[in-house]
């Protein structure tokens, strides 16, 4: 059946008018009919993705504006819709694309790279969002969100004179935006000006138009400033508010299939069966790019020191780091999915895995690391999952295993906000991340017994008491000369390119304030504590 154009075009000129003119409700009233009728256009769906996003419905609104990107490919404003609405979901390599597309289509577009900033700072990519932020501010000396993504950054470095100045004039621009009233609630809590920081934040979160996420995370860092003024309970209550929001949130994207906790169960019910002949028998000669000096991965747990570790060997000038990127997703996606893959894996030849290992090293060498003459450290926690992948791929490479109080790393992963993912959802639950320690822990415990690998476990605690010993220790392992630079890590920590919830305390340089924290909590971790008491004891704690 044939439409009338001259109808459709009034519909969208009025459909138009209304949401220029702000009355959303009534662009929303015309779009649906509309839409329902046949009538596609990028327009419809943009409005009426707009009303699911401010209902909290982004997975609704991602789909709509899906749709309108088919239909139009070179529609920025909906290319900026749908990439803002994927930061939301916290799935930030998503939105990178759609930002990337509009910024090919006209470069000139200053909130193109601001978003653009925005995507790499969730990814991780700090030197380069605040590039992008920097670009942003010279194309509009205007953009408050550009200026509140740089006060993010400064806040997260441990500068809050820096932090503060971008945060202030964010929000001559935009009052009460939510990112730099929560950078001035940081750098509040970085100066123990908390009572400011609390004040600053409560006011935030009595805004009826905040949005959930930011509500959520002002609520994380509000449990933070009352964990400094010592008020535990209340502290508690903030995070368990923060974290049953977010689960909220995500359950639809984490909640309808293998979850993180049961894929571990089940590699380390396989690995119950493995034998360590089976993988020694099997391991083969491997040739590391030309002039690789040594090559290290750092793992253990998220929250474990591992930061810590990374940021002091890379004092040496024989060293170079990569702190979590996923430079082994070849491989895991051929043989990390199921039984079957790690059989194969088992059984592969040097033909079969020299493309991973090629794969691998390509995607180091993308990363901007010339690993030439270098011992190369690859960091990532839970790496200690793919430490199959490492043994095969890998057989000389050597493991640094960063272990820390198991109640001091559920209590801490509780506490802190993480970019989203599978393993990363466990956490948000204090039950369900003690069990998820739990289970990485016995697969780690399984693998060290089947894999044939060069292990040093690391305790963090010693390393923040006893630094310069322990680190010497460290160097040994790993074939390197101690040198007392490695020890002056807290100014290297703000020029890196990377953050970490560690980064801001190791700005300061060492100190024990994060060593026994659980012990304030113990009421609160009464009931998870059963859950870890055979890892206290295992790694030689006192209970």
């Amino acid at each position: 059946m044939s439409r009338d154009r001259e109808a459709d075009l009034a519909t969208l000129r009025a459909v138009h008018s209304a949401a220029q003119g702000g009355d959303f409700a009534a662009a929303r009233a015309l779009a649906q009919p509309a839409l329902e009728s046949g009538l596609e256009h990028p327009l419809l769906f943009n409005v009426l993705a707009l009303s699911l996003e401010r209902d909290g419905d982004l997975l609704g609104a991602v789909s709509l504006l899906s749709r309108a990107v088919k239909i139009d490919p070179r529609d920025i404003g909906v290319r900026n819709a749908l990439g803002l609405c994927l930061l939301r979901l916290d799935r930030p390599a998503e939105a990178l694309t759609h930002f990337a597309a509009l910024l090919a289509i006209d470069p000139s577009q200053a909130f193109g790279h601001t978003n653009w900033g925005a995507a790499l700072l969730a990814l991780g990519s700090i030197t380069e969002a605040e590039a992008s932020y920097r670009r942003a501010l010279a194309l509009d000396p205007t953009q408050s969100v550009a200026m509140a993504g740089l006060a993010h950054i400064a806040s997260r470095r441990g500068r809050y004179a820096e932090a503060r100045s971008w945060a202030e004039q964010a929000l001559v621009g935009a009052p009460n935006f939510p990112d730099a009233v929560m950078s001035l609630a940081m750098a509040d809590l970085g100066e123990s000006a908390t009572e400011q920081a609390e004040l600053r934040l409560r006011a935030l979160m009595s805004d009826a138009a905040l949005d959930p996420v930011d509500s959520a995370y002002a609520t994380g860092l509000l449990g933070d400033v009352l964990d400094a003024q010592g008020r535990v309970a209340d502290a508690f209550a903030a995070y368990t508010a923060c974290n049953e929001a977010l689960r909220s949130m995500h359950a639809a994207r984490f909640t309808s299939g293998q979850s993180a906790l049961e894929y571990v169960r089940a590699m380390t019910r396989h690995f119950e069966r493995e034998k360590a002949g089976d993988w020694n028998t099997r391991a083969i000669d491997t040739a590391p790019p030309p002039g690789i000096r040594g090559h290290v991965f750092l793992l253990g747990f998220p929250r474990s020191g591992t930061t810590l570790l990374e940021v002091a060997l890379e004092g040496h000038p024989g060293v170079v780091s990569l702190e979590e990127n996923e430079s082994l997703i070849d491989a895991v996606r051929k043989f990390m999915g199921d039984a079957g893959g790690f059989n194969r894996l088992s059984r592969a030849g040097a033909r079969e895995l020299q493309p991973f290992r090629q794969a691998y090293w390509r995607l180091v060498a993308d990363a901007g690391i010339d690993v030439t003459g270098k011992t190369f450290v690859d960091k990532h926690p839970l790496n200690t999952l793919k430490l199959p992948l490492i043994a095969r791929l890998f057989p000389d490479a050597k493991i640094v295993f960063a272990c820390r109080d198991p109640r001091d790393v559920v209590l801490s992963c509780y506490r802190r906000r993480f970019r989203m993912s599978a393993p990363m959802y466990e956490l948000l639950s204090l039950e369900r991340g003690a069990q998820y320690y739990d289970a990485v822990m016995r697969l780690a415990e399984r693998l060290a017994v089947v894999l044939p690998q060069d292990v040093c476990m690391v305790a963090h605690e010693r390393l923040v008491a006893d630094f310069e010993p322990a680190m010497q220790q460290v160097c040994a392992f790993l074939g390197l000369e101690w040198l007392p630079a490695m020890g002056d890590f807290a100014a290297r920590t703000q020029q890196r390119a990377a953050l970490t919830p560690s980064t801001a305390q190791l700005a300061r340089g060492l100190n024990t304030e994060g060593i026994g924290q659980w012990r304030r909590y113990a009421t609160h971790l009464a009931p998870v504590l059963p859950v870890l008491d055979h890892w206290v004891k295992h790694f030689g704690y006192t209970p």
